[in-house]
């Protein structure tokens, strides 16, 4: 009869030679993997229930997200008529969450530099709910405005804090694809503020609606923000701080497993102290990281201008390109059947932002961030020509066009430079300044996001779709030139690594 042999982790084993744990860095034992009594190694690091704790939580924040901010698209119509609002209005209201997350990526997600990871990840989670309340009872144009910033500061600060409090705890070889199926959440949240939106108005046929749009994520959020408080602190940061007795703890923790291995966690500081200067924000423009701060901000920018664009407008350019419905609405009647025919348009076109970080997900770790971000922006380009060139045509032949490159623009953007530039912040980055240079290239980004926002509904009406998708066609290209310059691969590299 054979006999089974179970598996034993390697830092057992040195335990039981030395008869104390070796040292080594957070990133090596939460890299480490089992070991067969032969030396056989296993294929894979096991993740722990901590682990995916965190995972969960932390894809919860970018459901959210792509929840709110593409929802939006669907209740504009609806906040406009009962607002009374113009076409800059129009433009405001886009843009009032991203210029929220920009500010918030830049200014408030840096700040886990400084305070922890864990700390401004529940704290976003608490602000991202009390300005979803305000915004569902918003009483006035000023206030929607206010509020939606709100949100979208909350929001802003998830995007370095959630990407680090993945990426600083689990295996180097899965942080990929674990870090863009957490963000692929904003795909599925994208499709489901249009799906929400579509069952709101078809609940409460009235201009209302939006605000019980906004509402359905509050309960949903309460309980993400409950579980925040039961994850680990980031090793790698305790230690940058030089923590080391809490770091040790918060690796046992995170790595506690039954059988235990390892059975005791004994760490040493992979890098020297750094200097007052090295840790400022004018560190991401020194010689040593100057190269990264552009990758990582510059094609997330041009990226921005089209994902934000088209996603938002989605409802509008498919309602006006459609054209069932008079442009001039008589009763709320006719407002809502477009609002529901675009939702209906805008659903099915999301689908493809799905089996786009599907794919990112799937080749993220296999081929690697730059040729994926750089294959991506070339897609994106091709879908937007497509789109472009429906405008030399009529009927059915041209509602085809629109929805196949823009369905192909959804794919290729989410599993090339949407998912890559988000992926890219996060490791470029030496980890005392890792949040300062995610948030500093979201918060970047997040300008362009604005900028289409607010002038998409404004430049629709004064020179066409046509015309502003060939101008996204340039910025596509031109994101693609870009990351080649400045590429830095960083797949399969330990986070431990790209420090100084």
């Amino acid at each position: 009869m054979n006999r089974r042999v179970t598996p034993e982790p390697a830092e057992q084993n040195t335990s039981r030679t030395t008869g104390a744990a070796e040292e080594r860095s957070v990133q090596d034992y939460i890299d480490e993997t089992p070991v067969w009594r032969d030396g056989t190694t296993t294929p894979s690091t096991p993740m722990t229930r901590m682990q995916w704790r965190i995972w969960g939580l932390a894809a919860a924040g970018k459901f959210f997200e792509g929840l709110v901010v593409f929802m939006t698209g669907v209740a504009l119509p609806l906040i406009s008529r009962e607002f009374g609002m113009d076409a800059i209005q129009h433009g405001v209201v886009g843009a009032a969450s991203l210029a929220g997350i920009l500010v918030g990526a830049l200014f408030l997600g840096s700040l886990s530099d400084y305070f922890g990871r864990k700390s401004m990840f529940i704290v976003e989670m608490v602000l991202f709910i009390i300005f979803l309340v305000l915004l569902s009872l918003s009483p006035s144009y000023f206030w929607l405005v206010l509020f939606l910033f709100g949100v979208g500061v909350a929001l802003g600060c998830d995007y370095p804090t959630a990407h680090l409090v993945i990426s600083e705890s689990i295996p180097s070889s899965a942080r990929g694809r674990l870090v863009l199926s957490a963000f692929g959440f904003q795909a599925a949240g994208a499709l489901m503020g249009t799906i929400v939106g579509y069952l709101v108005l078809t609940a409460v046929p009235d201009e209302t609606a939006w605000r019980y749009m906004y509402a359905t994520a509050i309960i949903p959020a309460l309980l993400v923000v409950i579980g925040r408080f039961s994850i680990t602190e980031s090793a790698s940061w305790l230690m940058a701080h030089g923590r080391e007795q809490d770091a040790a703890r918060e690796v046992s923790r995170l790595l506690h497993r039954d059988p235990p291995y390892p059975k005791a966690v004994k760490l040493k500081a992979r890098h020297k102290p750094l200097a007052k200067h090295e840790k400022s924000l004018a560190a991401l423009f020194n010689p040593r990281n100057r190269r990264a701060t552009i990758l990582a901000s510059v094609p997330w920018f041009l990226q921005d201008l089209g994902t934000y664009g088209i996603g938002i407008f989605t409802p509008t350019i498919l309602a006006a390109s459609l054209g069932h419905v008079a442009t001039h609405h008589h009763d709320i009647t006719d407002l809502i059947a477009k609002d529901i025919m675009a939702a209906k348009g805008a659903a099915l076109i999301d689908l493809l932002l799905i089996a786009g970080i599907f794919a990112a997900v799937m080749l993220a770790d296999k081929v690697g961030r730059i040729p994926l971000q750089i294959a991506g922006f070339i897609g994106c380009a091709a879908g937007l020509l497509i789109s472009a060139l429906s405008g030399y045509f009529t009927g059915s032949t041209q509602i085809s066009l629109i929805f196949i490159g823009f369905m192909l623009f959804n794919f290729m953007t989410n599993m090339g430079p949407n998912a890559q530039t988000y992926l890219l912040a996060g490791e470029v980055f030496p980890v005392h300044i890792r949040a300062r240079g995610a948030g500093f290239a979201a918060g970047f980004a997040k300008i362009g996001a604005v900028i289409t926002a607010f002038l998409f509904p404004i430049l629709l009406h004064q020179i066409g779709t046509q015309a502003l998708l060939f101008g996204l066609i340039v910025t596509s290209l031109l994101g693609a030139a870009i990351t080649w310059l400045c590429r830095v691969e960083t797949r399969g590299r330990s986070l431990d690594d790209i420090d100084p």
